[in-house]
């Protein structure tokens, strides 16, 4: 229930950016899930960051009932429809795999033009390229690496200066699990919960290269005293990275430090 949960947000604040990682499309009528985006979009005065993606855990499709394999069908043709639907001022049709709709018009218009803020997940070449060519916003994984990331952001820049566009450093955003931890006891606790919970999402995803390790469960994360996370933080920073979706395992309480003990650290970055 992300879309509610942000229209509670947005009107409880007036600058904050509301943003989704990720809607997964294939278990969503296109249409509906088009007008439910454009109206927070209209109420929030143009805040919405959509983010978008074609999911991958088995539990949760079947829990939809629908094959994994239509997932990039699905998708691309759920997109299809939005796009059509965001941009169209005059009834619309489409006859597809998955959706038909017969002269359409999808209200209220969003804020934003053409369409709200679009930010798609991606984590193979293939999937670079794509966001490229759709003209999107991208989201790296949360477990990729430095190594990774940077390679990614390489693609994806040459990519969309080949289309002639220029490229934007804020166009892409990896999240990173961040926790503030002052002992080596919190830390061992704070991994042995993320150890758990990586567990418990195998359990669902089902993903053959899964490893259960310490060092996997480490991967992606940010724990540590506020000089670690600051290091951290700048050492994505010299790979090109300017946009960091923070998870935050402990909540408000890590929130409220990061900004008191983190943030002053690059306040005078441009």
């Amino acid at each position: 229930a992300t879309l509610n949960l942000l229209t509670w947000i947005g009107a409880r604040t007036t600058t904050l950016r509301l943003g989704t990682a990720v809607i997964v499309l294939p278990w969503h009528n296109p249409v509906l899930l088009a007008e439910q985006i454009a109206t927070l979009d209209l109420l929030s005065e143009g805040r919405v960051d959509a983010g978008i993606g074609k999911g991958y855990r088995l539990s949760e499709f079947e829990g939809f009932v629908m094959p994994t394999k239509e997932a990039d069908a699905r998708f691309e043709e759920c997109l299809e429809v939005m796009l059509k639907a965001w941009t169209s001022d005059t009834p619309w049709s489409h006859k597809g795999a998955y959706w038909q709709y017969n002269d359409v018009v999808v209200e209220p218009p969003s804020t934003q033009k053409p369409h709200p803020q679009l930010w798609m997940g991606a984590g193979s070449p293939r999937s670079i390229k794509q966001v490229a060519k759709l003209g999107f916003n991208m989201l790296l994984g949360q477990f990729d690496s430095f190594e990774l990331i940077a390679e990614e952001i390489a693609l994806y820049k040459t990519e969309v200066e080949a289309l002639g566009s220029t490229f934007d450093p804020m166009s892409v955003a990896v999240a990173r699990s961040v926790n503030i931890l002052d002992s080596t006891d919190d830390y061992d606790k704070a991994m042995k919960n993320r150890m758990a919970a990586r567990l418990r999402t195998q359990n669902l995803a089902q993903q053959s290269n899964f490893q259960d390790t310490r060092e996997a469960a480490a991967a992606g994360t940010i724990y540590g005293s506020t000089d670690h996370v600051s290091k951290e933080i700048q050492a994505l920073h010299d790979i090109g990275v300017e946009y960091v979706l923070l998870n935050a395992p402990a909540g408000i309480t890590t929130l409220r430090r990061f900004a008191s003990d983190v943030m002053p650290a690059f306040a005078d970055n441009p």
